[in-house]
């Protein structure tokens, strides 16, 4: 009888080890699917580059589409205030005339 032998739900007998490197491997196979379904739901743009990234955890995947995200939204802004500057100047200079 091997010392910390159960016997798993298929009847197989494992040593803590073997169920270790099973469950390891089972979890690695899971989480590598949750990015994938994750990173797959993502704009294009995104997309590309979190995959170009090669996220090994959820977070990791996260983290940086949160980040490319912020980027992206904060270089709106940027333009649509820059043009909002350019349409309010030129108003002013075709009032003035």
């Amino acid at each position: 009888v091997l010392e910390n032998a159960y016997e798993d739900d298929d009847g197989q007998i494992l040593s803590s080890k073997q169920d270790q490197e099973t469950r390891n491997g089972t979890l690695r196979f899971e989480e590598a699917d949750k990015i994938e379904k994750y990173v797959g739901g993502l704009p294009d743009m995104i997309h590309g580059s979190v995959v170009a990234s090669k996220p090994k955890t959820m977070q990791e995947a996260i983290e940086i589409a949160t980040e490319l995200m912020d980027k992206k939204i904060r270089t709106f802004a940027e333009r649509e205030t820059t043009s909002k500057r350019k349409f309010e100047n030129t108003s002013r200079i075709t009032q003035n005339q």
